[in-house]
């Protein structure tokens, strides 16, 4: 099984903009699809940003149009998710995921593995 590994994530100003990375060990990303979760406390774990490898076409949650911008890596096994203009709502930490063939991207049954998370606190 593919080991996910989230980087990137920290504190940042309202209107501020970071980078998470997500990395595979284990294997690529060529044959799958990878998307970004996210759970603020007190919330369930919703969706961001995903894509599948292959077709290269990211498809994004609603809050994230716009602001992120999701795009892989100069390796297979790395994916990078671009965040602007942050807001306080967009305080939570943040999950990469892998699925093997996913019917719907933005659910999160469809993933099989999971990085550890990582914290993303946006103050205003």
């Amino acid at each position: 099984q593919v080991q996910l590994a989230e980087s990137g994530g920290g504190l940042v100003q309202a209107g501020g903009s970071l980078i998470l990375s997500c990395t595979a060990s284990g294997r690529t990303f060529s044959t799958s699809a990878v998307g970004w979760f996210r759970q603020a406390p007190g919330k369930d774990r919703e969706f961001v940003a995903a894509l599948r490898w292959s077709s290269d076409s990211p498809f994004y949650a609603e809050s994230a149009k716009g602001r992120f911008t999701l795009a892989r890596g100069n390796t297979k096994n790395t994916i990078h998710l671009q965040m602007l203009s942050l807001k306080p709502e967009d305080t939570a930490v943040y999950y990469c995921a892998e699925a093997s063939a996913p019917t719907d991207l933005g659910a999160t049954g469809q993933y099989d593995s999971w990085g550890q998370g990582i914290q993303v606190t946006v103050s205003s």
